[in-house]
């Protein structure tokens, strides 16, 4: 029910193929989040049509609302939602680490005030799994702790020791055979933590693993060489998934780096607050300078916005205030980044990412690469690791 093939690879960059019981996916690939069973302002249709392959949404949030009960009554988060392809269900792991004040970590589990409505909710690793496999998603993920940065460095090794012990419960009380659990591998920006993480992780021999515990306050120059790191020593034959990330640069770089899946609010996030995305850069929509340009945002672009409007009346709608200006450019950033990463995966089948790489860096970050894209790309291509 769930395989994976390395089919293509230019150093540590890598093209695959993901078997999920719901289809087959090409990687490297990004997520589209659904947090609460929906991609903000865009409907399955939609995202079908930009060719989105895999949603996440999240245990934490449809635990609270409506239920996992609801959504299992109605076969799981496609039948619940509309959307026929593949799920991802983060565990509600990273939520543990933002609910700050409201929530206790005990070896136990999370003990939180629910931020629906104040009542007292228990998150052990062993409800965590109950309720993804009622919510069905194809791929499903260990319950862990995620610690914020800045962290004290004991606090960060105690908490990778706890998520270890964590996962060991998790995969004692899966059931489904048609879902995969992915672990995950912590440490923070710590090498050695990170080199402990994995010494830990690996031997349980998950279908896929996960880089967690990153893009949570550190600079990219810090979160990089974690990147780095950790990629090379997980396995060759598994998907590696870098949680939480996907700004453009961050899908170009963490695919030179041998990632394969990458999610983010980002680019839906940015476009409700009136940006959209291009290969120089965001463009502005509440600037002046978009208010008159006859032009589409994007001239390379495939998606409905970029195909029906032009910047002037996207940049009017956003103005206005009009429903239609955020959703649109919701939906032309998500097919920006899909755009993205069917053009690396293009590149690596043909033998010139780094190459294709680095051009688009000169573009988009206007002629001068940070110091931290261009280590990156050295660093994918050193050898493939195990």
């Amino acid at each position: 029910m769930f395989e994976f093939d390395v089919q293509h690879r230019e150093g540590r960059a890598r093209v695959g193929q993901l078997l999920t019981p719901r289809g087959t996916v090409t990687t490297p690939m990004f997520m589209p989040v659904g947090t609460q069973g929906t991609v903000k302002g865009l409907s399955p249709q939609e995202l079908t049509d930009i060719r989105s392959q895999m949603i996440l949404a999240n245990t934490y949030h449809l635990m609270l609302r409506p239920g996992e009960g609801l959504v299992e009554q109605h076969g799981g988060l496609p039948g619940f939602t509309g959307y026929p392809g593949p799920f991802l269900t983060d565990s509600g792991g990273f939520q543990v680490m933002s609910l700050g004040h409201l929530r206790k970590i005990t070896e136990q589990g999370v003990v939180f005030k629910s931020h629906v409505d104040g009542r007292q909710i228990d998150l052990t690793p062993e409800r965590s799994i109950r309720v993804q496999e009622a919510l069905g998603a194809d791929v499903i993920m260990a319950f862990d702790e995620c610690p914020p940065f800045p962290a004290e460095r004991d606090y960060i090794q105690r908490s990778l020791e706890r998520t270890v012990r964590w996962l060991e419960r998790c995969l004692s009380v899966k059931s489904r055979p048609d879902q995969a659990l992915f672990a995950i591998v912590q440490g923070g920006i710590h090498p050695d933590l990170r080199d402990q993480s994995i010494a830990l992780t690996l031997p349980f021999e998950t279908p896929g693993f996960a880089i967690g515990g990153l893009a949570v306050g550190e600079s990219k120059a810090e979160m990089y060489p974690a990147v780095a790191h950790t990629a090379a020593q997980l396995p060759e034959a598994k998907p590696r998934y870098l949680m939480g990330v996907g700004h453009p640069e961050d899908l170009v770089a963490g695919i030179a780096l041998g990632v394969d899946m990458f999610d983010c609010v980002y680019p839906t996030r940015t476009g409700r607050f009136g940006y959209a995305l291009t290969d120089r850069g965001r463009l502005n929509m509440n600037s002046s300078a978009p208010r008159t340009d006859l032009g589409p945002l994007d001239p390379q672009c495939d998606c409905y916005a970029c195909r029906h409007y032009s910047r002037a009346y996207l940049a009017h709608l956003v103005r206005a205030e009009e429903m239609l200006g955020p959703r649109m450019l919701s939906l032309h950033n998500l097919r920006y980044l899909h755009r993205l990463v069917e053009q690396a995966r293009a590149q690596i089948v043909a033998g010139t990412f780094h190459t294709w790489a680095r051009n688009w860096a000169l573009q988009y970050f206007a002629g001068t690469i940070p110091e931290w894209f261009s280590e990156a790309l050295d660093a994918g291509t050193a050898p493939v690791g195990r």
